[in-house]
């Protein structure tokens, strides 16, 4: 598609228009004979996927400043999904490929956030995004709109839309005043058949309710997000209706079913099997949102007795999913009678060079900016333990976190408040090492693009949210072992939904069960008023209810900003210079068995 396409990519995306091609001419293979003894026309169309990319162009740790590795063989980037992609169109035929993504394209490494805001591709006269212009030159013909598309704001968004030479799908991303698309919902290719009728295949896009939770400040007011399963129902017929041979669904939503919302919206966060189970007519769903690594899931529709393949190809462009289709054409159309799917590994292959020869230059002033040295450290700062012992390092965030508050709500009426403050560990690997600090020291300890939020809660309220963080650990009776491998994460709880609390002092009694965990709860040395005010600072995603953690989404909001926290630490260094734990370090929670401490 012409980069003159743009114009009309936007108008779609205003009207929920569809977007429709014409591939090449690819040959139909004579199968065994129908009836009157003719040869029944076969066709074998692939399509390939990748999801959550978020922004991993090379094989590049930037929070390393070094080549990526896992320990367990994995590699990342687009630059190898591309070799992969090159090479199974070779096998397959290109005429015969389809090439989509499901969703977080344009969030989550230092590359990405330096084209959003350090040199972004909104300001007039702007820059390319790296992401578009790899995806464009790999070719390919459709992406889902991830939850993580919306962080940087719609307008970021929407040039992002406008550089690629693809459609963005999202047809439960809606207008909240018309409730009509926003973005296209749909995209239908054409694949020509010499000797038999072409093969019209439709992709459907859709992503995660929880955009209205999570970016609630992005989109409130300006964009709605219906379910997954409400808006595939109402669209599937609508394609088949068309003349769609072979309709796939690329879902940024994972299978299992659950959601991390809580009841705050009505639909399902992971929905993917839900989708293919309940609504008939679909052949196969590309997976995302998950981070899961899915090579075929059969799932039989309630209603045909059909099956529908799913597969979810591993985040940052490890892996690459392949649906094999086989058609067959009788009665006078085309019928899919088989599907498969099947994953590739990044790490086979070495990155495509053309790829390198586009993005040298983003890539290397990313490296030059993540690399600059805003202070130096006094000793090394781990977040190793920072799971299950109050780590000096997690206590650098609340304590930038409690300051910005602090300074911005001076001269209010809740300048009075206590300010405390929340902070999650996010990585088990990241590191401040001793002497010079740079941004990517930085950055690897805060990934996320997050931003504060104030929040006005009551003690009560508080003991409350502690309580549903504690979930986190397993009850481990007195006298057991105490595994550390099993300690946390119970209930499938990630990492970054357990919470420390800074400003208050209290322990957690995994002997006990969960709901009745928090201990000696106290603040200023005495035990916690129920009925006192505080003022919490919080990361916008916690803030608009992500873990449906209680009380914190509907409580008062008195101060918000745009600035991420990850920025916020980095000033704060840059102004003390020197980075000792002796001006944020505190000891505030431990771990206990009947007030015996664990560690």
């Amino acid at each position: 598609m012409p980069l003159n396409r743009r114009k009309f990519l936007h108008r779609s995306a205003v009207t929920g228009a569809g977007v429709a091609l014409a591939g090449a001419a690819a040959p139909a293979a004579e199968a065994r004979s129908g009836p009157g003894g003719r040869k029944a026309k076969r066709y074998a169309l692939t399509v390939l996927g990748t999801t959550d990319l978020h922004g991993h162009v090379f094989n590049w740790d930037y929070f390393k400043d070094a080549e990526y590795t896992d320990g367990a063989g994995n590699a990342q980037g687009l630059a190898r999904i591309s070799t992969l992609v090159d090479q199974v169109r070779a096998e397959r035929g290109r005429e015969n490929t389809l090439l989509l993504d499901a969703g977080d394209t344009i969030q989550g490494t230092p590359l990405t956030y330096y084209y959003a805001k350090v040199d972004p591709i909104t300001a007039e006269g702007g820059p390319v995004h790296p992401m578009a212009r790899a995806m464009n030159a790999i070719g390919y013909d459709a992406v889902a709109l991830g939850n993580h598309e919306f962080n940087y704001g719609i307008e970021t968004l929407r040039k992002f839309e406008e550089q690629c030479r693809f459609p963005l799908l999202g047809a439960n991303a809606v207008d909240a005043r018309t409730l009509r698309p926003a973005f296209p919902p749909y995209f239908m290719k054409t694949f020509r058949v010499p000797g038999a009728p072409p093969v019209k295949v439709a992709v459907l896009g859709l992503t995660n309710p929880g955009i209205a939770i999570w970016d609630k400040a992005l989109v409130q007011g300006r964009l709605a997000f219906p379910g997954l399963e409400e808006q595939a129902a109402k669209w599937v017929p609508k394609l088949r209706s068309m003349g769609a041979d072979v309709v796939v669904v690329s879902a940024h939503s994972g299978t299992s079913g659950t959601s991390s919302y809580g009841d705050q919206v009505p639909y399902v966060e992971n929905a993917a099997a839900e989708v293919a189970r309940r609504v008939p007519g679909i052949d196969a769903i590309l997976v995302g949102h998950a981070h899961q690594e899915i090579a075929e899931l059969r799932v039989v529709n309630e209603e045909t007795g059909r099956t529908v393949v799913l597969s979810e190809p591993l985040c940052y462009a490890e892996r690459l999913t392949l649906f094999d289709f086989s058609l067959v054409f009788e009665k006078g159309r085309w019928r899919v009678e088989s599907v498969r799917a099947s994953l590739r590994d990044s790490a086979a292959v070495e990155d495509d060079p053309r790829i390198t020869r586009l993005l040298s230059e983003e890539h290397a002033k990313v490296v030059a900016y993540v690399n600059q040295v805003v202070g130096t450290a006094t000793e090394t700062l781990t977040t190793v333990d920072a799971r299950y012992t109050d780590a000096p390092v997690i206590d650098l965030i609340t304590k930038v976190q409690e300051d910005v508050v602090r300074a911005a709500l001076a001269g209010t009426e809740y300048a009075a408040l206590p300010v405390l403050a929340q902070a999650s560990p996010f990585s088990r690997t990241s590191e401040i090492p001793a002497g010079e600090v740079t941004i990517r020291d930085l950055s690897g300890l805060y990934v996320y693009d997050n931003t504060l939020v104030a929040k006005v809660l009551t003690g009560a309220q508080v003991r409350a949210y502690l309580e549903y963080s504690a979930e986190y650990y397993a009850q481990v009776p007195v006298g057991a072992a105490v595994d550390v491998e099993r300690l946390t994460n119970a209930g499938g709880r990630p990492d970054y939904n357990y919470d420390y609390v800074s400003g208050l002092t209290y322990e957690i009694d995994i002997a006990r069960p969960a709901g009745s965990r928090i201990r000696n709860l106290a603040y200023g040395g005495v035990p916690l008023d129920d009925g006192q005010r505080f003022v919490l600072a919080v990361n916008n995603y916690r803030a608009n209810g992500g873990g449906a953690f209680p009380h914190v989404a509907s409580a008062p909001e008195v101060w918000s900003e745009s600035t991420e926290i990850r920025t916020r630490i980095a000033e704060w260094v840059t102004a003390k210079g020197v980075l000792d734990p002796a001006d944020f370090a505190s000891v505030d929670w431990r771990l206990t068995r009947d007030g015996v401490p664990v560690f």
